[in-house]
């Protein structure tokens, strides 16, 4: 049985990705410092796989930390790299905070990763490090331009600093999966999106504005150059999202990797502006979005969604849920903690 390490396991996306993992015949083990996820998690993946990963309460961003996390366990095949700052808005408030841990801990995992002879890392990335693109949709072929965030440019030079450690060590193999924006919760509503505080994407505040726990959703914008005048992004399911890191696990395990690193956009291969969101949301639920819209937010980039072709032919992964089923799995999610 091959042992994965998520680091961020405890967040939205890495627990999705624990739960496709555990499902499909992996041991885990979970490294998370719970500073915007709930050690509850541990117990929602539980009750969906039937399996309580192992897991350790460690900052990735301290040297010491991480180096003794892997002098501690030395079986690790995989490294899924999620833990991460990323709010678009906080990163332009504070970059310092963003570039010392976003940037700190990958440096950490590399160090150890030569130290220990493991040989496989997945790369959480994002859309953002193209920028506002010239052309749409985006290809991994595409320009990389000036991140318009600090937080994109985290994953800009995350992955120039994966590719650089790669090229100066013959055994390493690294997989970047850009993605667009996940959406969406698990089936059961045992684990979703559960950001802490004020959330900052979109679908969260959309259903704590429903659920009465926000008077008002916010949309930033009404004059950007699309259909309706607000920002356009491409909505990925969170589910098809955390299958593209075990088919991505699974290609580095195979040694089917083309190059030693190698990218992927993953989205769905279709934009929705911010207004089509909720008209969908609307739809699907049957609940009303009280909404303002107001001014455009610092660091958002005005329209991109991706082209998925490479993705879906190369590592032969395919989104599979709609638009509409990832909006009604997110307000099921939120459903499950009006009626707690």
């Amino acid at each position: 049985m091959k042992k994965i390490l998520v680091t961020g396991g405890t967040g939205y996306i890495g627990s999705h990705t624990a739960v496709e993992l555990i499902e499909a015949g992996y041991k885990i083990i979970i490294a998370d410092n719970l500073s915007n996820s709930k050690i509850e998690v541990l117990d929602g993946i539980e009750k969906i796989t039937g399996t309580k990963p192992e897991f350790e309460k460690i900052d990735l961003s301290d040297k010491k930390q991480t180096s003794d996390f892997f002098a501690k366990h030395t079986d690790i095949d995989v490294i899924i790299h999620f833990a991460a700052y990323k709010a678009v808005g906080e990163s332009v408030k504070e970059p310092l905070k963003y570039y010392e841990n976003n940037l700190g801990s990958l440096i950490n995992i590399l160090t150890e990763m030569k130290n220990c002879k493991i040989e496989n890392l997945i790369f959480s990335s994002s859309c953002t490090v193209y920028g506002q693109p010239d052309i749409l949709p985006v290809t991994e072929k595409s320009p990389i331009k000036k991140a318009d965030s600090p937080y994109g440019n985290t994953k800009q030079i995350a992955e120039d600093i994966i590719s650089d450690t790669i090229s100066s060590s013959s055994n390493l193999k690294s997989i970047a999966l850009r993605y667009f924006n996940p959406i969406g919760a698990h089936k059961s509503a045992i684990i979703g999106e559960l950001p802490i505080g004020v959330p900052n994407n979109l679908i969260p505040f959309v259903t704590q504005t429903v659920a009465g726990k926000r008077e008002q959703l916010s949309v930033f914008g009404k004059d950007y150059n699309t259909p309706d005048g607000t920002a356009i992004r491409d909505y990925i399911h969170v589910v098809d999202l955390a299958q593209a890191h075990l088919v991505a696990t699974e290609r580095l395990l195979e040694n089917k990797n083309k190059l030693n690193f190698e990218t992927f956009n993953i989205g769905t291969g279709q934009g929705n502006s911010v207004l089509e969101i909720i008209n969908t949301f609307e739809k699907a639920t049957g609940e009303k979005v009280n909404y303002k819209i107001i001014d455009r937010r610092e660091g958002d980039i005005e329209k991109v969604w991706a082209d998925t072709t490479f993705a879906n032919q190369e590592l032969g992964w395919k989104t599979k849920l709609s638009l509409h089923d990832a909006l009604l799995s997110a307000w099921n999610w939120e459903k499950n903690f009006i009626e707690k």
